[in-house]
């Protein structure tokens, strides 16, 4: 989850450029014959030999199932500059497997064993940034909770994002982080994703509690609160609702 930014050397003025998100959705072999107890320590190795060490990569991340309708999903998420940079980023990671291992025999047994974790089902997804964000610190102590929404546009125009999102989701304490990423290769042209960051589970009940006491405070009249929704709910024709966890430890 990531937002791209830089400053203009003469303007000093903030400039958004989008990044690239690679999602690759992967699945937890079912072989009960596959032992998991290395699961870390395999994935670790590979996170610090070559991912760490890719400057094309600019952000990583691994998100587990914790409430979506396939107990299986793991979600890898990985972040570039531009597009290029993703055909570019694995001509350095295959090189840097190279000089991690030169031992050709040693490095296929590492890669038949990080595979035997997962099914060979795999889809991938690209997605592009958009400037509404709230970077959270997503390489803590414990895991983050994921509230991940993929919204599919409306088809009736829609108004008020930037002011929902000043005065409602950037004032909310609960939200630890905000992310929005729009389609830009995969299944659906019409997805939209909003992901939550929340310390816990509980924190999700309380942030809508706490949207509603800030609707009610910045559209305090009854009648401007009305009209103002009547656009914004335009914005999306429905959404999808999933909740992840990622893993802190392998996290850039």
């Amino acid at each position: 989850m990531f937002t791209s930014k830089f400053y203009s050397q003469e303007s000093k003025t903030e400039e958004f450029k989008p990044a690239y998100m690679v999602v690759t959705t992967v699945h937890r072999s079912s072989d009960p014959n596959v032992d998991f107890s290395d699961w870390m320590k395999t994935e670790k190795e590979y996170f610090d030999k070559v991912t760490m060490k890719n400057d094309l990569i600019l952000g990583y991340g691994v998100y587990f199932h914790y409430f979506t309708p396939d107990d299986s999903e793991v979600k890898l998420v990985t972040v570039y500059k531009n597009w290029e940079d993703i055909d570019n980023a694995a001509e350095v990671s295959n090189k840097l497997i190279d000089e991690a291992c030169p031992n050709e025999e040693e490095t296929n047994a590492f890669f038949d064993k990080q595979s035997s974790y997962y099914s060979n089902h795999h889809s991938d997804e690209i997605y592009m940034t958009t400037r509404y964000s709230k970077p959270a610190k997503l390489d803590g102590d414990k895991p983050l909770i994921f509230y991940v929404k993929v919204n599919k546009r409306g088809s009736g125009g829609g108004s008020g994002w930037n002011e929902y999102f000043e005065n409602v989701t950037m004032k909310n304490n609960y939200i630890k982080g905000y992310y929005t990423h729009v389609h830009r290769w995969g299944a659906d042209s019409n997805d939209m994703v909003e992901a939550f960051a929340f310390e816990s589970l509980g924190d999700i009940e309380k942030a809508f509690e706490e949207d509603g006491r800030l609707i009610n405070e910045h559209w305090s009249d009854e009648d401007k609160r009305k009209e103002f929704f009547k656009g914004y709910n335009k914005i999306f024709a429905g959404h999808g609702d999933y909740i992840y966890s990622n893993v802190p430890e392998l996290v850039k």
